[in-house]
């Protein structure tokens, strides 16, 4: 009975992990986009590493590095506070192509203690990160984050490395981007639909007294509920071309 259930259990991962990596590569779909593109790397990672939170970075034309997506608005902090002070693991991870490791972040708090306060303020004790890369080229760092202290297993690091790279990949391969073939057009594309969706989700706080993140999460619901891109919801609701109250109504229908 075990051994059943042991191999049942195997055969799950299996299908959760070829699940991962044919998401990640789904770029000729329809509704693709590179927002469900992030969020689904990062999600894949919580789903199938031994973490509790994932965020993705990538880096602009300019070297300066824009969260994508994030599992918890606490981990996305984590990142801005990288961002903003230069320092941190990430960084590091970015600006030399290699994985970082920080069993325990209170070890750091003279090197980083911005970092180490924010990681503490959100229940985060340690951070393990991998560069996002397409070929022998640098787009950003995938941070993944334990409320425990402790190395990540050497697996679940690879896995993180080969599911970073699938993402870049397929960001690379993103068929119904206009502008161009090469690395900086279509990360600056990416990049472009975040900063779109931003503001949209700015409309709808706006629009209905809600935070930030909860106006995300409408938005994410009504692109899934409907099959279509949270990328093109952003757009026309920045463009006009659609109301904050269709996004709205909808949810209020559910």
């Amino acid at each position: 009975m075990h051994d059943d259930t042991a191999g049942e259990a195997s055969m799950n991962r299996e299908r959760e992990l070829a699940k991962a990596f044919v998401d990640l590569a789904d770029t000729y779909a329809p509704d693709f986009d590179p927002l469900r593109l992030f969020s689904q790397l990062v999600h894949s990672c919580r789903g199938l590493l031994d973490v509790d939170a994932a965020a993705v970075m990538v880096a602009d034309a300019r070297g300066t590095l824009k969260t994508m997506a994030a599992t918890e608005d606490e981990a996305a902090f984590i990142e801005l506070m990288q961002m903003q002070t230069g320092r941190g693991p990430c960084m590091d991870c970015y600006r030399t192509g290699e994985d970082r490791s920080v069993p325990d972040i209170a070890t750091e708090q003279e090197r980083w203690p911005t970092l180490v306060a924010a990681m503490a303020d959100a229940g985060y004790q340690s951070l393990h990160t991998v560069p996002v890369r397409f070929h022998d080229r640098v787009l950003g760092a995938l941070t993944l984050l334990n409320a425990r202290t402790g190395e990540l297993p050497e697996g679940d690091l690879h896995l993180a490395q080969a599911l970073a790279d699938s993402a870049a990949l397929g960001l690379m391969h993103w068929s119904a981007e206009p502008r161009g073939d090469d690395v900086v057009t279509r990360v600056q594309g990416a990049i472009a639909a975040k900063s779109v969706l931003e503001v949209a989700k700015g409309m709808i706080a706006a629009h209905q007294g809600l935070l930030l993140p909860a106006a995300g999460r409408v938005l994410a619901d009504y692109a899934n509920r409907h099959q279509v891109s949270l990328a093109d919801t952003a757009q026309a609701l920045v463009s006009c071309t659609m109301e904050p109250d269709a996004i709205l109504d909808s949810a209020a229908e559910t």
